[in-house]
């Protein structure tokens, strides 16, 4: 790292982090103008609202608007050294083009895995705060009730490969349903048949508490029958695996969201694809802020008439149209045929191709 590497670098992210800073304080402001009516029903403190809400927002907004942040910060930075000479100045010096990009490679590396563990580990817990208090006073007259939505006349789902299960009547706000039937399968015949006539979650116990048990284990031709009041299970399925909750997903931190994929396509689950889409995406998000920094510093490295207007104008439409690709790549995969892993990545494909162009156009 030379001087001039540390001079790019340290504009690359302070003009960054102000721009976090510019656009959170506009989001916010925006966002209490919308909502002002329900923090006034709530009934809650500016304090509590800040603590309950904004602390949840704040990262939400920043880490959905990650990329394009990045994107405008290397094109206004970026344009203001063009339009002073600057870069004519390092290129002039002997410095090859792939040169004068590292300092950019290394920026755009160090927020891709800023933004690679905040997505992990960060977001989900902020996104806990923010979805609670969406659920409980700002979409309380929307049609989705989750009392209603997770009031469920049956479930139906496999414990294991071998174990298919389900609930009558479940109400996820008691955690009480029945009856409730457990059959398990060796070589296409049933060895195996509990039923009970109730379930519950024993908080206390972590396990689930069954009255009225009728087990029936199957051997060829001989049955065994034995009955019992009550039975304590621990089975590998728990309360919230049985809820629908809108928000699981960005709930969930990246170890917690690949388990909990991997025990819904266990059980049969369908309509795995919103999940799917989340967990790929937490990886190509972060990538794509590698190729905005290239495509920001390939545009705004040339010396132009109208100076940083011109290259803002194109990074706002570039990331306007990464943003727009991004959100009708997932609708096509959460509403029709498009795999999820496609969904995910397809953005970033088709701007690789575009930073490969602007790359090649760019005068070296």
């Amino acid at each position: 790292m030379k001087k001039i590497d540390w001079y790019i670098l340290k504009k690359f992210l302070t003009t960054f982090f102000f721009c976090v800073f510019l656009f959170t304080i506009i989001a916010v402001v925006i966002d209490i103008s919308e909502k002002t009516d329900d923090f006034a029903k709530s009934g809650l403190s500016a304090g509590q609202i800040f603590t309950q809400y904004y602390l949840g927002f704040i990262p939400f907004i920043d880490a959905l608007l990650f990329p394009l942040f990045v994107l405008i910060a290397v094109i206004f930075f970026t344009s203001k050294m063009a339009g002073r000479s600057e870069v004519i100045a390092i290129l002039a010096t002997g410095t090859t083009y792939n040169r004068f990009l590292v300092p950019y490679w290394i920026g755009g590396g160090m927020l891709a895995l800023l933004l690679m563990y905040s997505l992990a580990f960060v977001i989900p817990i902020a996104n806990v705060k923010y979805t609670t208090f969406q659920a409980r006073y700002v979409n309380v007259n929307s049609s989705y009730d989750p009392l209603v939505e997770n009031f469920q006349r049956s479930v139906y789902f496999r414990i294991d490969s071998f174990t298919y299960s389900g609930i009558r009547n479940y109400d996820t706000t008691s955690k009480v349903g029945g009856p409730f039937f457990m059959h398990r399968v060796h070589n296409d015949q049933v060895v195996y048949n509990l039923r009970a006539q109730s379930i519950q979650w024993d908080t206390t116990a972590k396990k689930w508490k069954l009255t009225g048990v009728v087990e029936r284990t199957i051997n060829g031709v001989k049955e065994n029958v034995k009955t019992q009041k009550t039975l304590m299970l621990a089975f590998n399925f728990k309360p919230i695996d049985l809820s629908r909750d809108e928000y699981t997903k960005d709930k969930l931190n990246t170890p917690q969201l690949y388990l909990y994929i991997q025990q819904q396509q266990l059980r049969g689950t369908e309509g795995l694809s919103t999940l799917q889409v989340e967990e790929y995406r937490r990886f190509a998000t972060p990538i794509s802020v590698l190729i905005l920094t290239l495509i920001g510093a390939v545009i705004a490295s040339r010396k132009v008439r109208g100076g940083s207007g011109a290259h803002l104008a194109i990074g706002f439409v570039s990331g306007a149209v990464f943003i727009l690709m991004d959100r009708f790549s997932t609708i096509f995969s959460t509403k029709g045929n498009l795999p999820p892993l496609i969904a995910a990545w397809l953005p970033n494909i088709i701007f690789s191709f575009v930073a490969i162009y602007f790359y090649r156009k760019a005068p070296k």
